[in-house]
Parts: C-alpha cells; structure tokens; sequence
C-alpha cells in the first residue's frame, strides 16, 4: 500500500490528521487502496507514522463520516464502496472533534456519555447541505406549529414502537433539548404559589434544578432497587397536598441503572390517582428496547413522556421532545410557543429529514452495539466490585468499598486524570446519598485509553485511604 505507512507522508504544513486523510484518499483514489483494503489498526499505524493513536483515529473518523472508509467492529476499518450515484471523492475540508483523544495527555472524562461517531455526523452533514441548497421552511419567518408539523410528524415515527400510547404529530411538542422537555411540562403542570414536585431519592439533577426554577419545593421518595417505593409516594402526597408531579424514570434510571418493573408501576399509577398526580416520565437514557408499558399508556389521562436524541444519534442539535396525556396538547404547544415560538426552521427541516431517513436505524444499532463494547470492557475491569450495568445503558453505578467515600473518591479519580460523578450530584441538598459514583461511558476515545481509565479507578478502588471511615 505504499508510501502512505511511511512518516513521510506527514511533511508539509498543517495539521497531522488532515496529511493522513489526504494520504488515504490519495491511494483510493489511485487504487492503490481498492474497495474493500483492510488499513492497519489505529495503534499500528500510529507507530509506523510515529505520531499518536489519536491523531489517526480522528483521520479514521473523518473518512468514516463521509463514507470514505466503513468500520466493522471487531473486524477493522476498510475501504467502503462507492455510494450509489455519488460522484468520486474530492478534497473536503472536514473536522471533527474527538473527545478526550490521547492528545490531552490522558484526561478522560467520564462525567456524562460521549457518544461513538459511526455515520451519524456525515448523515447530519449531508442533510444541512440539502437543506442549506433548498429550506424548505424558508429562513426568513418566525417558526410556527404549521412549520414544524413534518418534523412533529418525523418525531412521532422515531417514537413508534414505544410503549405510551397512540402519538401522532398533533401530541408533538420539540424542545430544546431533554432539559427543556421537563422544563415544558412542569410550566404546563405547576399551578399555585408553592406547588410540590416528587423525585425518586436519587435521580437527574435537572429534575431538582427546573422544580426549583419554577420556585417548586422538591420532595424526595424513598427508592429500593426496583424504583420509588408506592408507599413511600403515598404517604409524602398525604403530607404535602400541594404536591402536582411525579418525575421518575423508569425504564432506565439515572444514575443506579435500574429498572421498574410492571407491579411496581401500577402501584405506583394508583398512588398517583388516589392523590391526583401527574406523572412526568423522563425516557432520556433508554437507548434500547423499551422493557415495559410506559406511564402514558398505563394513566392516560396524567401521563406525560419527553425523551431526546442526545444519547441514541447526537447531543450537538439539542434536540428532544415532549408529549401531553390525551386533552392536554394543546397546553403543551402553547407553553412551548409562548416561551421560545418554536425550535429554529432550519432545525426542524433537519429533524424532519433525519429521523425517517433510511440511514439511521443502522446507525443507531451501531451506536448501541459500540457502546456495549464499551460497558463490556469497564465490567471486565471493574466487574469484581459492586457494579450495575447494562449493555444498553451509557453509564454504570458503583457502590464503593469500605474506606471510600464518594466526593474524596471522585477527587482522587479526578487527580489520575479521570473524572467520574458522586452520588451526592444526583441526591437533594440535604439528603443522606450512598457511597457510590456513575461512570459514564465515553466512546469518543479509543477502547485502550477508556480501559486504562477503568485500571487506573481500580488502582483507587484496590488501595482506600486509611484515614477515610476512621
């Protein structure tokens, strides 16, 4: 395969990445490098050049997103085929930004999931270029509910198969964003001076921070490994009968992993009756296959469903949605328009593209496929201490042993360049939280650097200060 493999190939001015992706398009395009060539793993080639693994891996990327190369995991990069009608390669001017590459010296951050580029930044890319050439919203008027019906209408078809009930463009609100969704719902919900908003014990901040904002007072729930306990709702709703919400998630909670099972959800859908809740569902972290009913569909009349695209496609369009129980709808839209009119048309034109593009189901399939890998390679590591996880969920939780505590836990990670989240972010104020931490999953580095973050927290793990528990 010629002088590509050879560090010469890296002279002139320029970014190193950028030599090797004109290097690789070189020998395509003089066949040299057929359909089909096997390059060299990232780690080899980065010998051979003499520069870092993450300098080609971000080249490698880049020739992945445009289709240049396709990666099979377990097998390596190759060569792709020429996409049907496409006209042959040219120069383009592409970067892309990896997180945490070997190139920042070894920091890892951990902190929230980093998802695997695996097409969807050149299918995203592709698609603003036809929309950039043709809007079809215009850029020149405000957004409206008219405007964003093809995207309501997309939304509502990468909701299908979900278990919430009968959903179609009309109950579609698009937010900024998940965060955004529970904010929508709870303006659409709170009514008084002082309402009440109930939380399980552990769970997403933003729940605790938008309640708050809305000047709510938060109540938390006490939890067991199969979700808020129904009686333990019950008897905080008879205590405060200001109280309005539910926020819980059941399908896959953050930051334990765990999931409620149906008999809990029902309990806990009478609980809510009895005392007139709402139940907001936050279905963020589900990556997979839902597991069961989803609390739409179980109380339809107090039901409301958000989730977005930040863990399944990309976090960068701040994208997701809400959806109102049945007679709520129109609540919901007028919430969202009188607070921001609507996402931006451009946005929507994209949304209203890429969710039904045929593209994207195997995208989404190998997002979640390289992130078990992932899961895989931290349980293989850390898999001897008490770990929850799921090959489907971007993040574990690891209750810690004798002799640590969370917070001094998280700042020794933090000086061996890896940063993790103590129980106490995801617990309220002045509320007791376990001695444990959630590792997220970040595929936006390579598998070898995200298993040595896995040894080096062992090495913590193996070796407690004497001075903490004492």
């Amino acid at each position: 395969m010629g002088t590509i493999w050879s560090p010469e190939v890296l002279q002139g001015p320029g970014p190193k990445y950028k030599a090797v992706v004109d290097a690789i398009r070189a020998q395509i395009v003089s066949g040299t490098m057929p359909e089909g060539a096997k390059l060299p793993p990232v780690r080899e080639l980065a010998w051979q050049l003499k520069i870092t693994p993450g300098t080609v891996a971000r080249a490698y990327t880049i020739l992945t997103d445009d289709g240049t190369l396709r990666a099979e995991v377990g097998r390596g990069t190759f060569v792709a085929a020429p996409r049907q009608g496409e006209a042959p390669l040219g120069p383009i001017e592409v970067d892309v930004v990896r997180h945490n590459t070997p190139e920042t010296n070894g920091y890892v951050n951990l902190y929230s999931p980093h998802l695997p580029t695996v097409g969807q930044a050149g299918l995203i890319r592709k698609l603003l270029a036809e929309i950039a050439a043709d809007p079809p919203s215009g850029v020149m008027h405000y957004p409206t509910r008219n405007s964003s019906e093809p995207a309501r209408a997309a939304m509502a078809e990468w909701l299908k198969g979900t278990p919430i009930g009968p959903v179609d463009a009309r109950d579609v609100v698009l937010s900024h964003g998940g965060q955004s969704a529970i904010m929508l719902i709870l303006q659409t919900i709170l009514r008084g001076r002082r309402p009440v908003v109930f939380i399980e014990e552990l769970a997403y901040p933003g729940f605790r921070r938008t309640a708050e904002l809305l000047r709510a007072e938060v109540v938390p729930i006490a939890m067991d490994k199969d979700g808020v306990i129904p009686e333990a709702l019950a008897a905080a709703a008879a205590r405060h009968p200001e109280g309005q919400v539910f926020c819980t998630s059941p399908e896959v909670h953050s930051p334990t992993c765990s999931f409620t099972p149906m008999s809990r959800r029902r309990a806990l859908v009478e609980v809510c009756r009895a005392h007139d809740l709402q139940i907001m569902e936050d279905d963020c972290y589900r990556m997979g296959r839902a597991e069961g009913a989803g609390y739409r569909q179980l109380a339809p009349e107090r039901g409301w469903y958000l989730s977005s695209l930040s863990k399944s496609i990309t976090p960068a369009l701040r994208v997701g949605c809400a959806v109102a129980p049945r007679g709520m709808e129109n609540a919901l839209h007028r919430t969202a328009e009188h607070s921001y009119f609507g996402l931006a048309t451009p946005i929507t034109d994209l949304i209203a593209k890429l969710l039904v593009h045929p593209a994207l189901p195997p995208i989404t399939d190998a997002v979640l496929k390289v992130l078990g890998h992932y899961v895989q390679t931290a349980v293989n590591v850390l898999g001897g201490y008490d770990l929850q996880w799921r090959e489907d969920v971007p993040f574990l939780w690891l209750s810690l042993p004798q002799g640590w505590r969370a917070t001094a836990f998280c700042q020794a990670a933090e000086k061996q360049g890896v940063q993790i989240r103590a129980a106490e972010e995801f617990a309220c104020r002045d509320a007791h939280s376990p001695h444990a931490v959630r590792i997220s999953i970040n595929a936006g580095i390579d598998l070898e650097t995200f298993e040595a973050a896995m040894v080096r927290l062992v090495g913590l793990l193996d070796n407690p200060p004497e001075q903490i528990g004492v």
